[in-house]
């Protein structure tokens, strides 16, 4: 669910609550129009991002890696204001015994926290994730294509 997932829901719920408390006819269908006009929006933008790298780019928030074979990124950390306790919170919760058995954190689009762990993981798994190029953990595009041409 992205960020404007949520606004829709919420906008939704509390039309569809004045819809429900009114005993005016004429307020009634005012707040069903309005219900009408975000669903529609909802699934243009459905649409958009599924067809338009831009309408995603605009819409969506991006992955951002949080931290590296077992150190935080400070800038990161900053940028998304994730707390260093909640960072550990998941930790413990993906039974990490060791800060050296920790290869990737990532804050997902969904605000949700993913852990990767243990001796390697597959690098397309940080594919579109911010931060994960400049840590070198995920391989050149331009490189992959040009083997793929060779």
């Amino acid at each position: 669910m992205t960020a404007f997932d949520f606004v829709i829901t919420l906008a939704t719920g509390s039309l569809l609550a004045s819809a429900a408390t009114t005993s005016s006819w004429p307020a009634f269908l005012k707040a069903l129009v309005a219900i009408a006009a975000l669903m529609a929006i909802q699934v243009a933008l459905a649409f958009g991002r599924r067809n338009s790298r831009m309408v995603t780019s605009v819409v969506d928030n991006e992955p951002l890696l949080l931290m590296r074979d077992g150190v935080f990124i400070d800038a990161a950390m900053a940028t998304s204001r994730v707390s260093p306790g909640d960072v550990y919170a998941k930790l413990r919760g993906a039974n990490i015994q060791a800060m050296d058995e920790v290869r990737a954190v990532v804050l997902e689009t969904t605000g949700d926290i993913s852990v990767l762990h243990g001796e390697s993981f597959a690098p397309e798994l940080l594919r579109h994730v911010r931060g994960a190029e400049a840590a070198g953990m995920v391989p050149d595009d331009s490189a992959r294509s040009a083997s793929r041409k060779a």
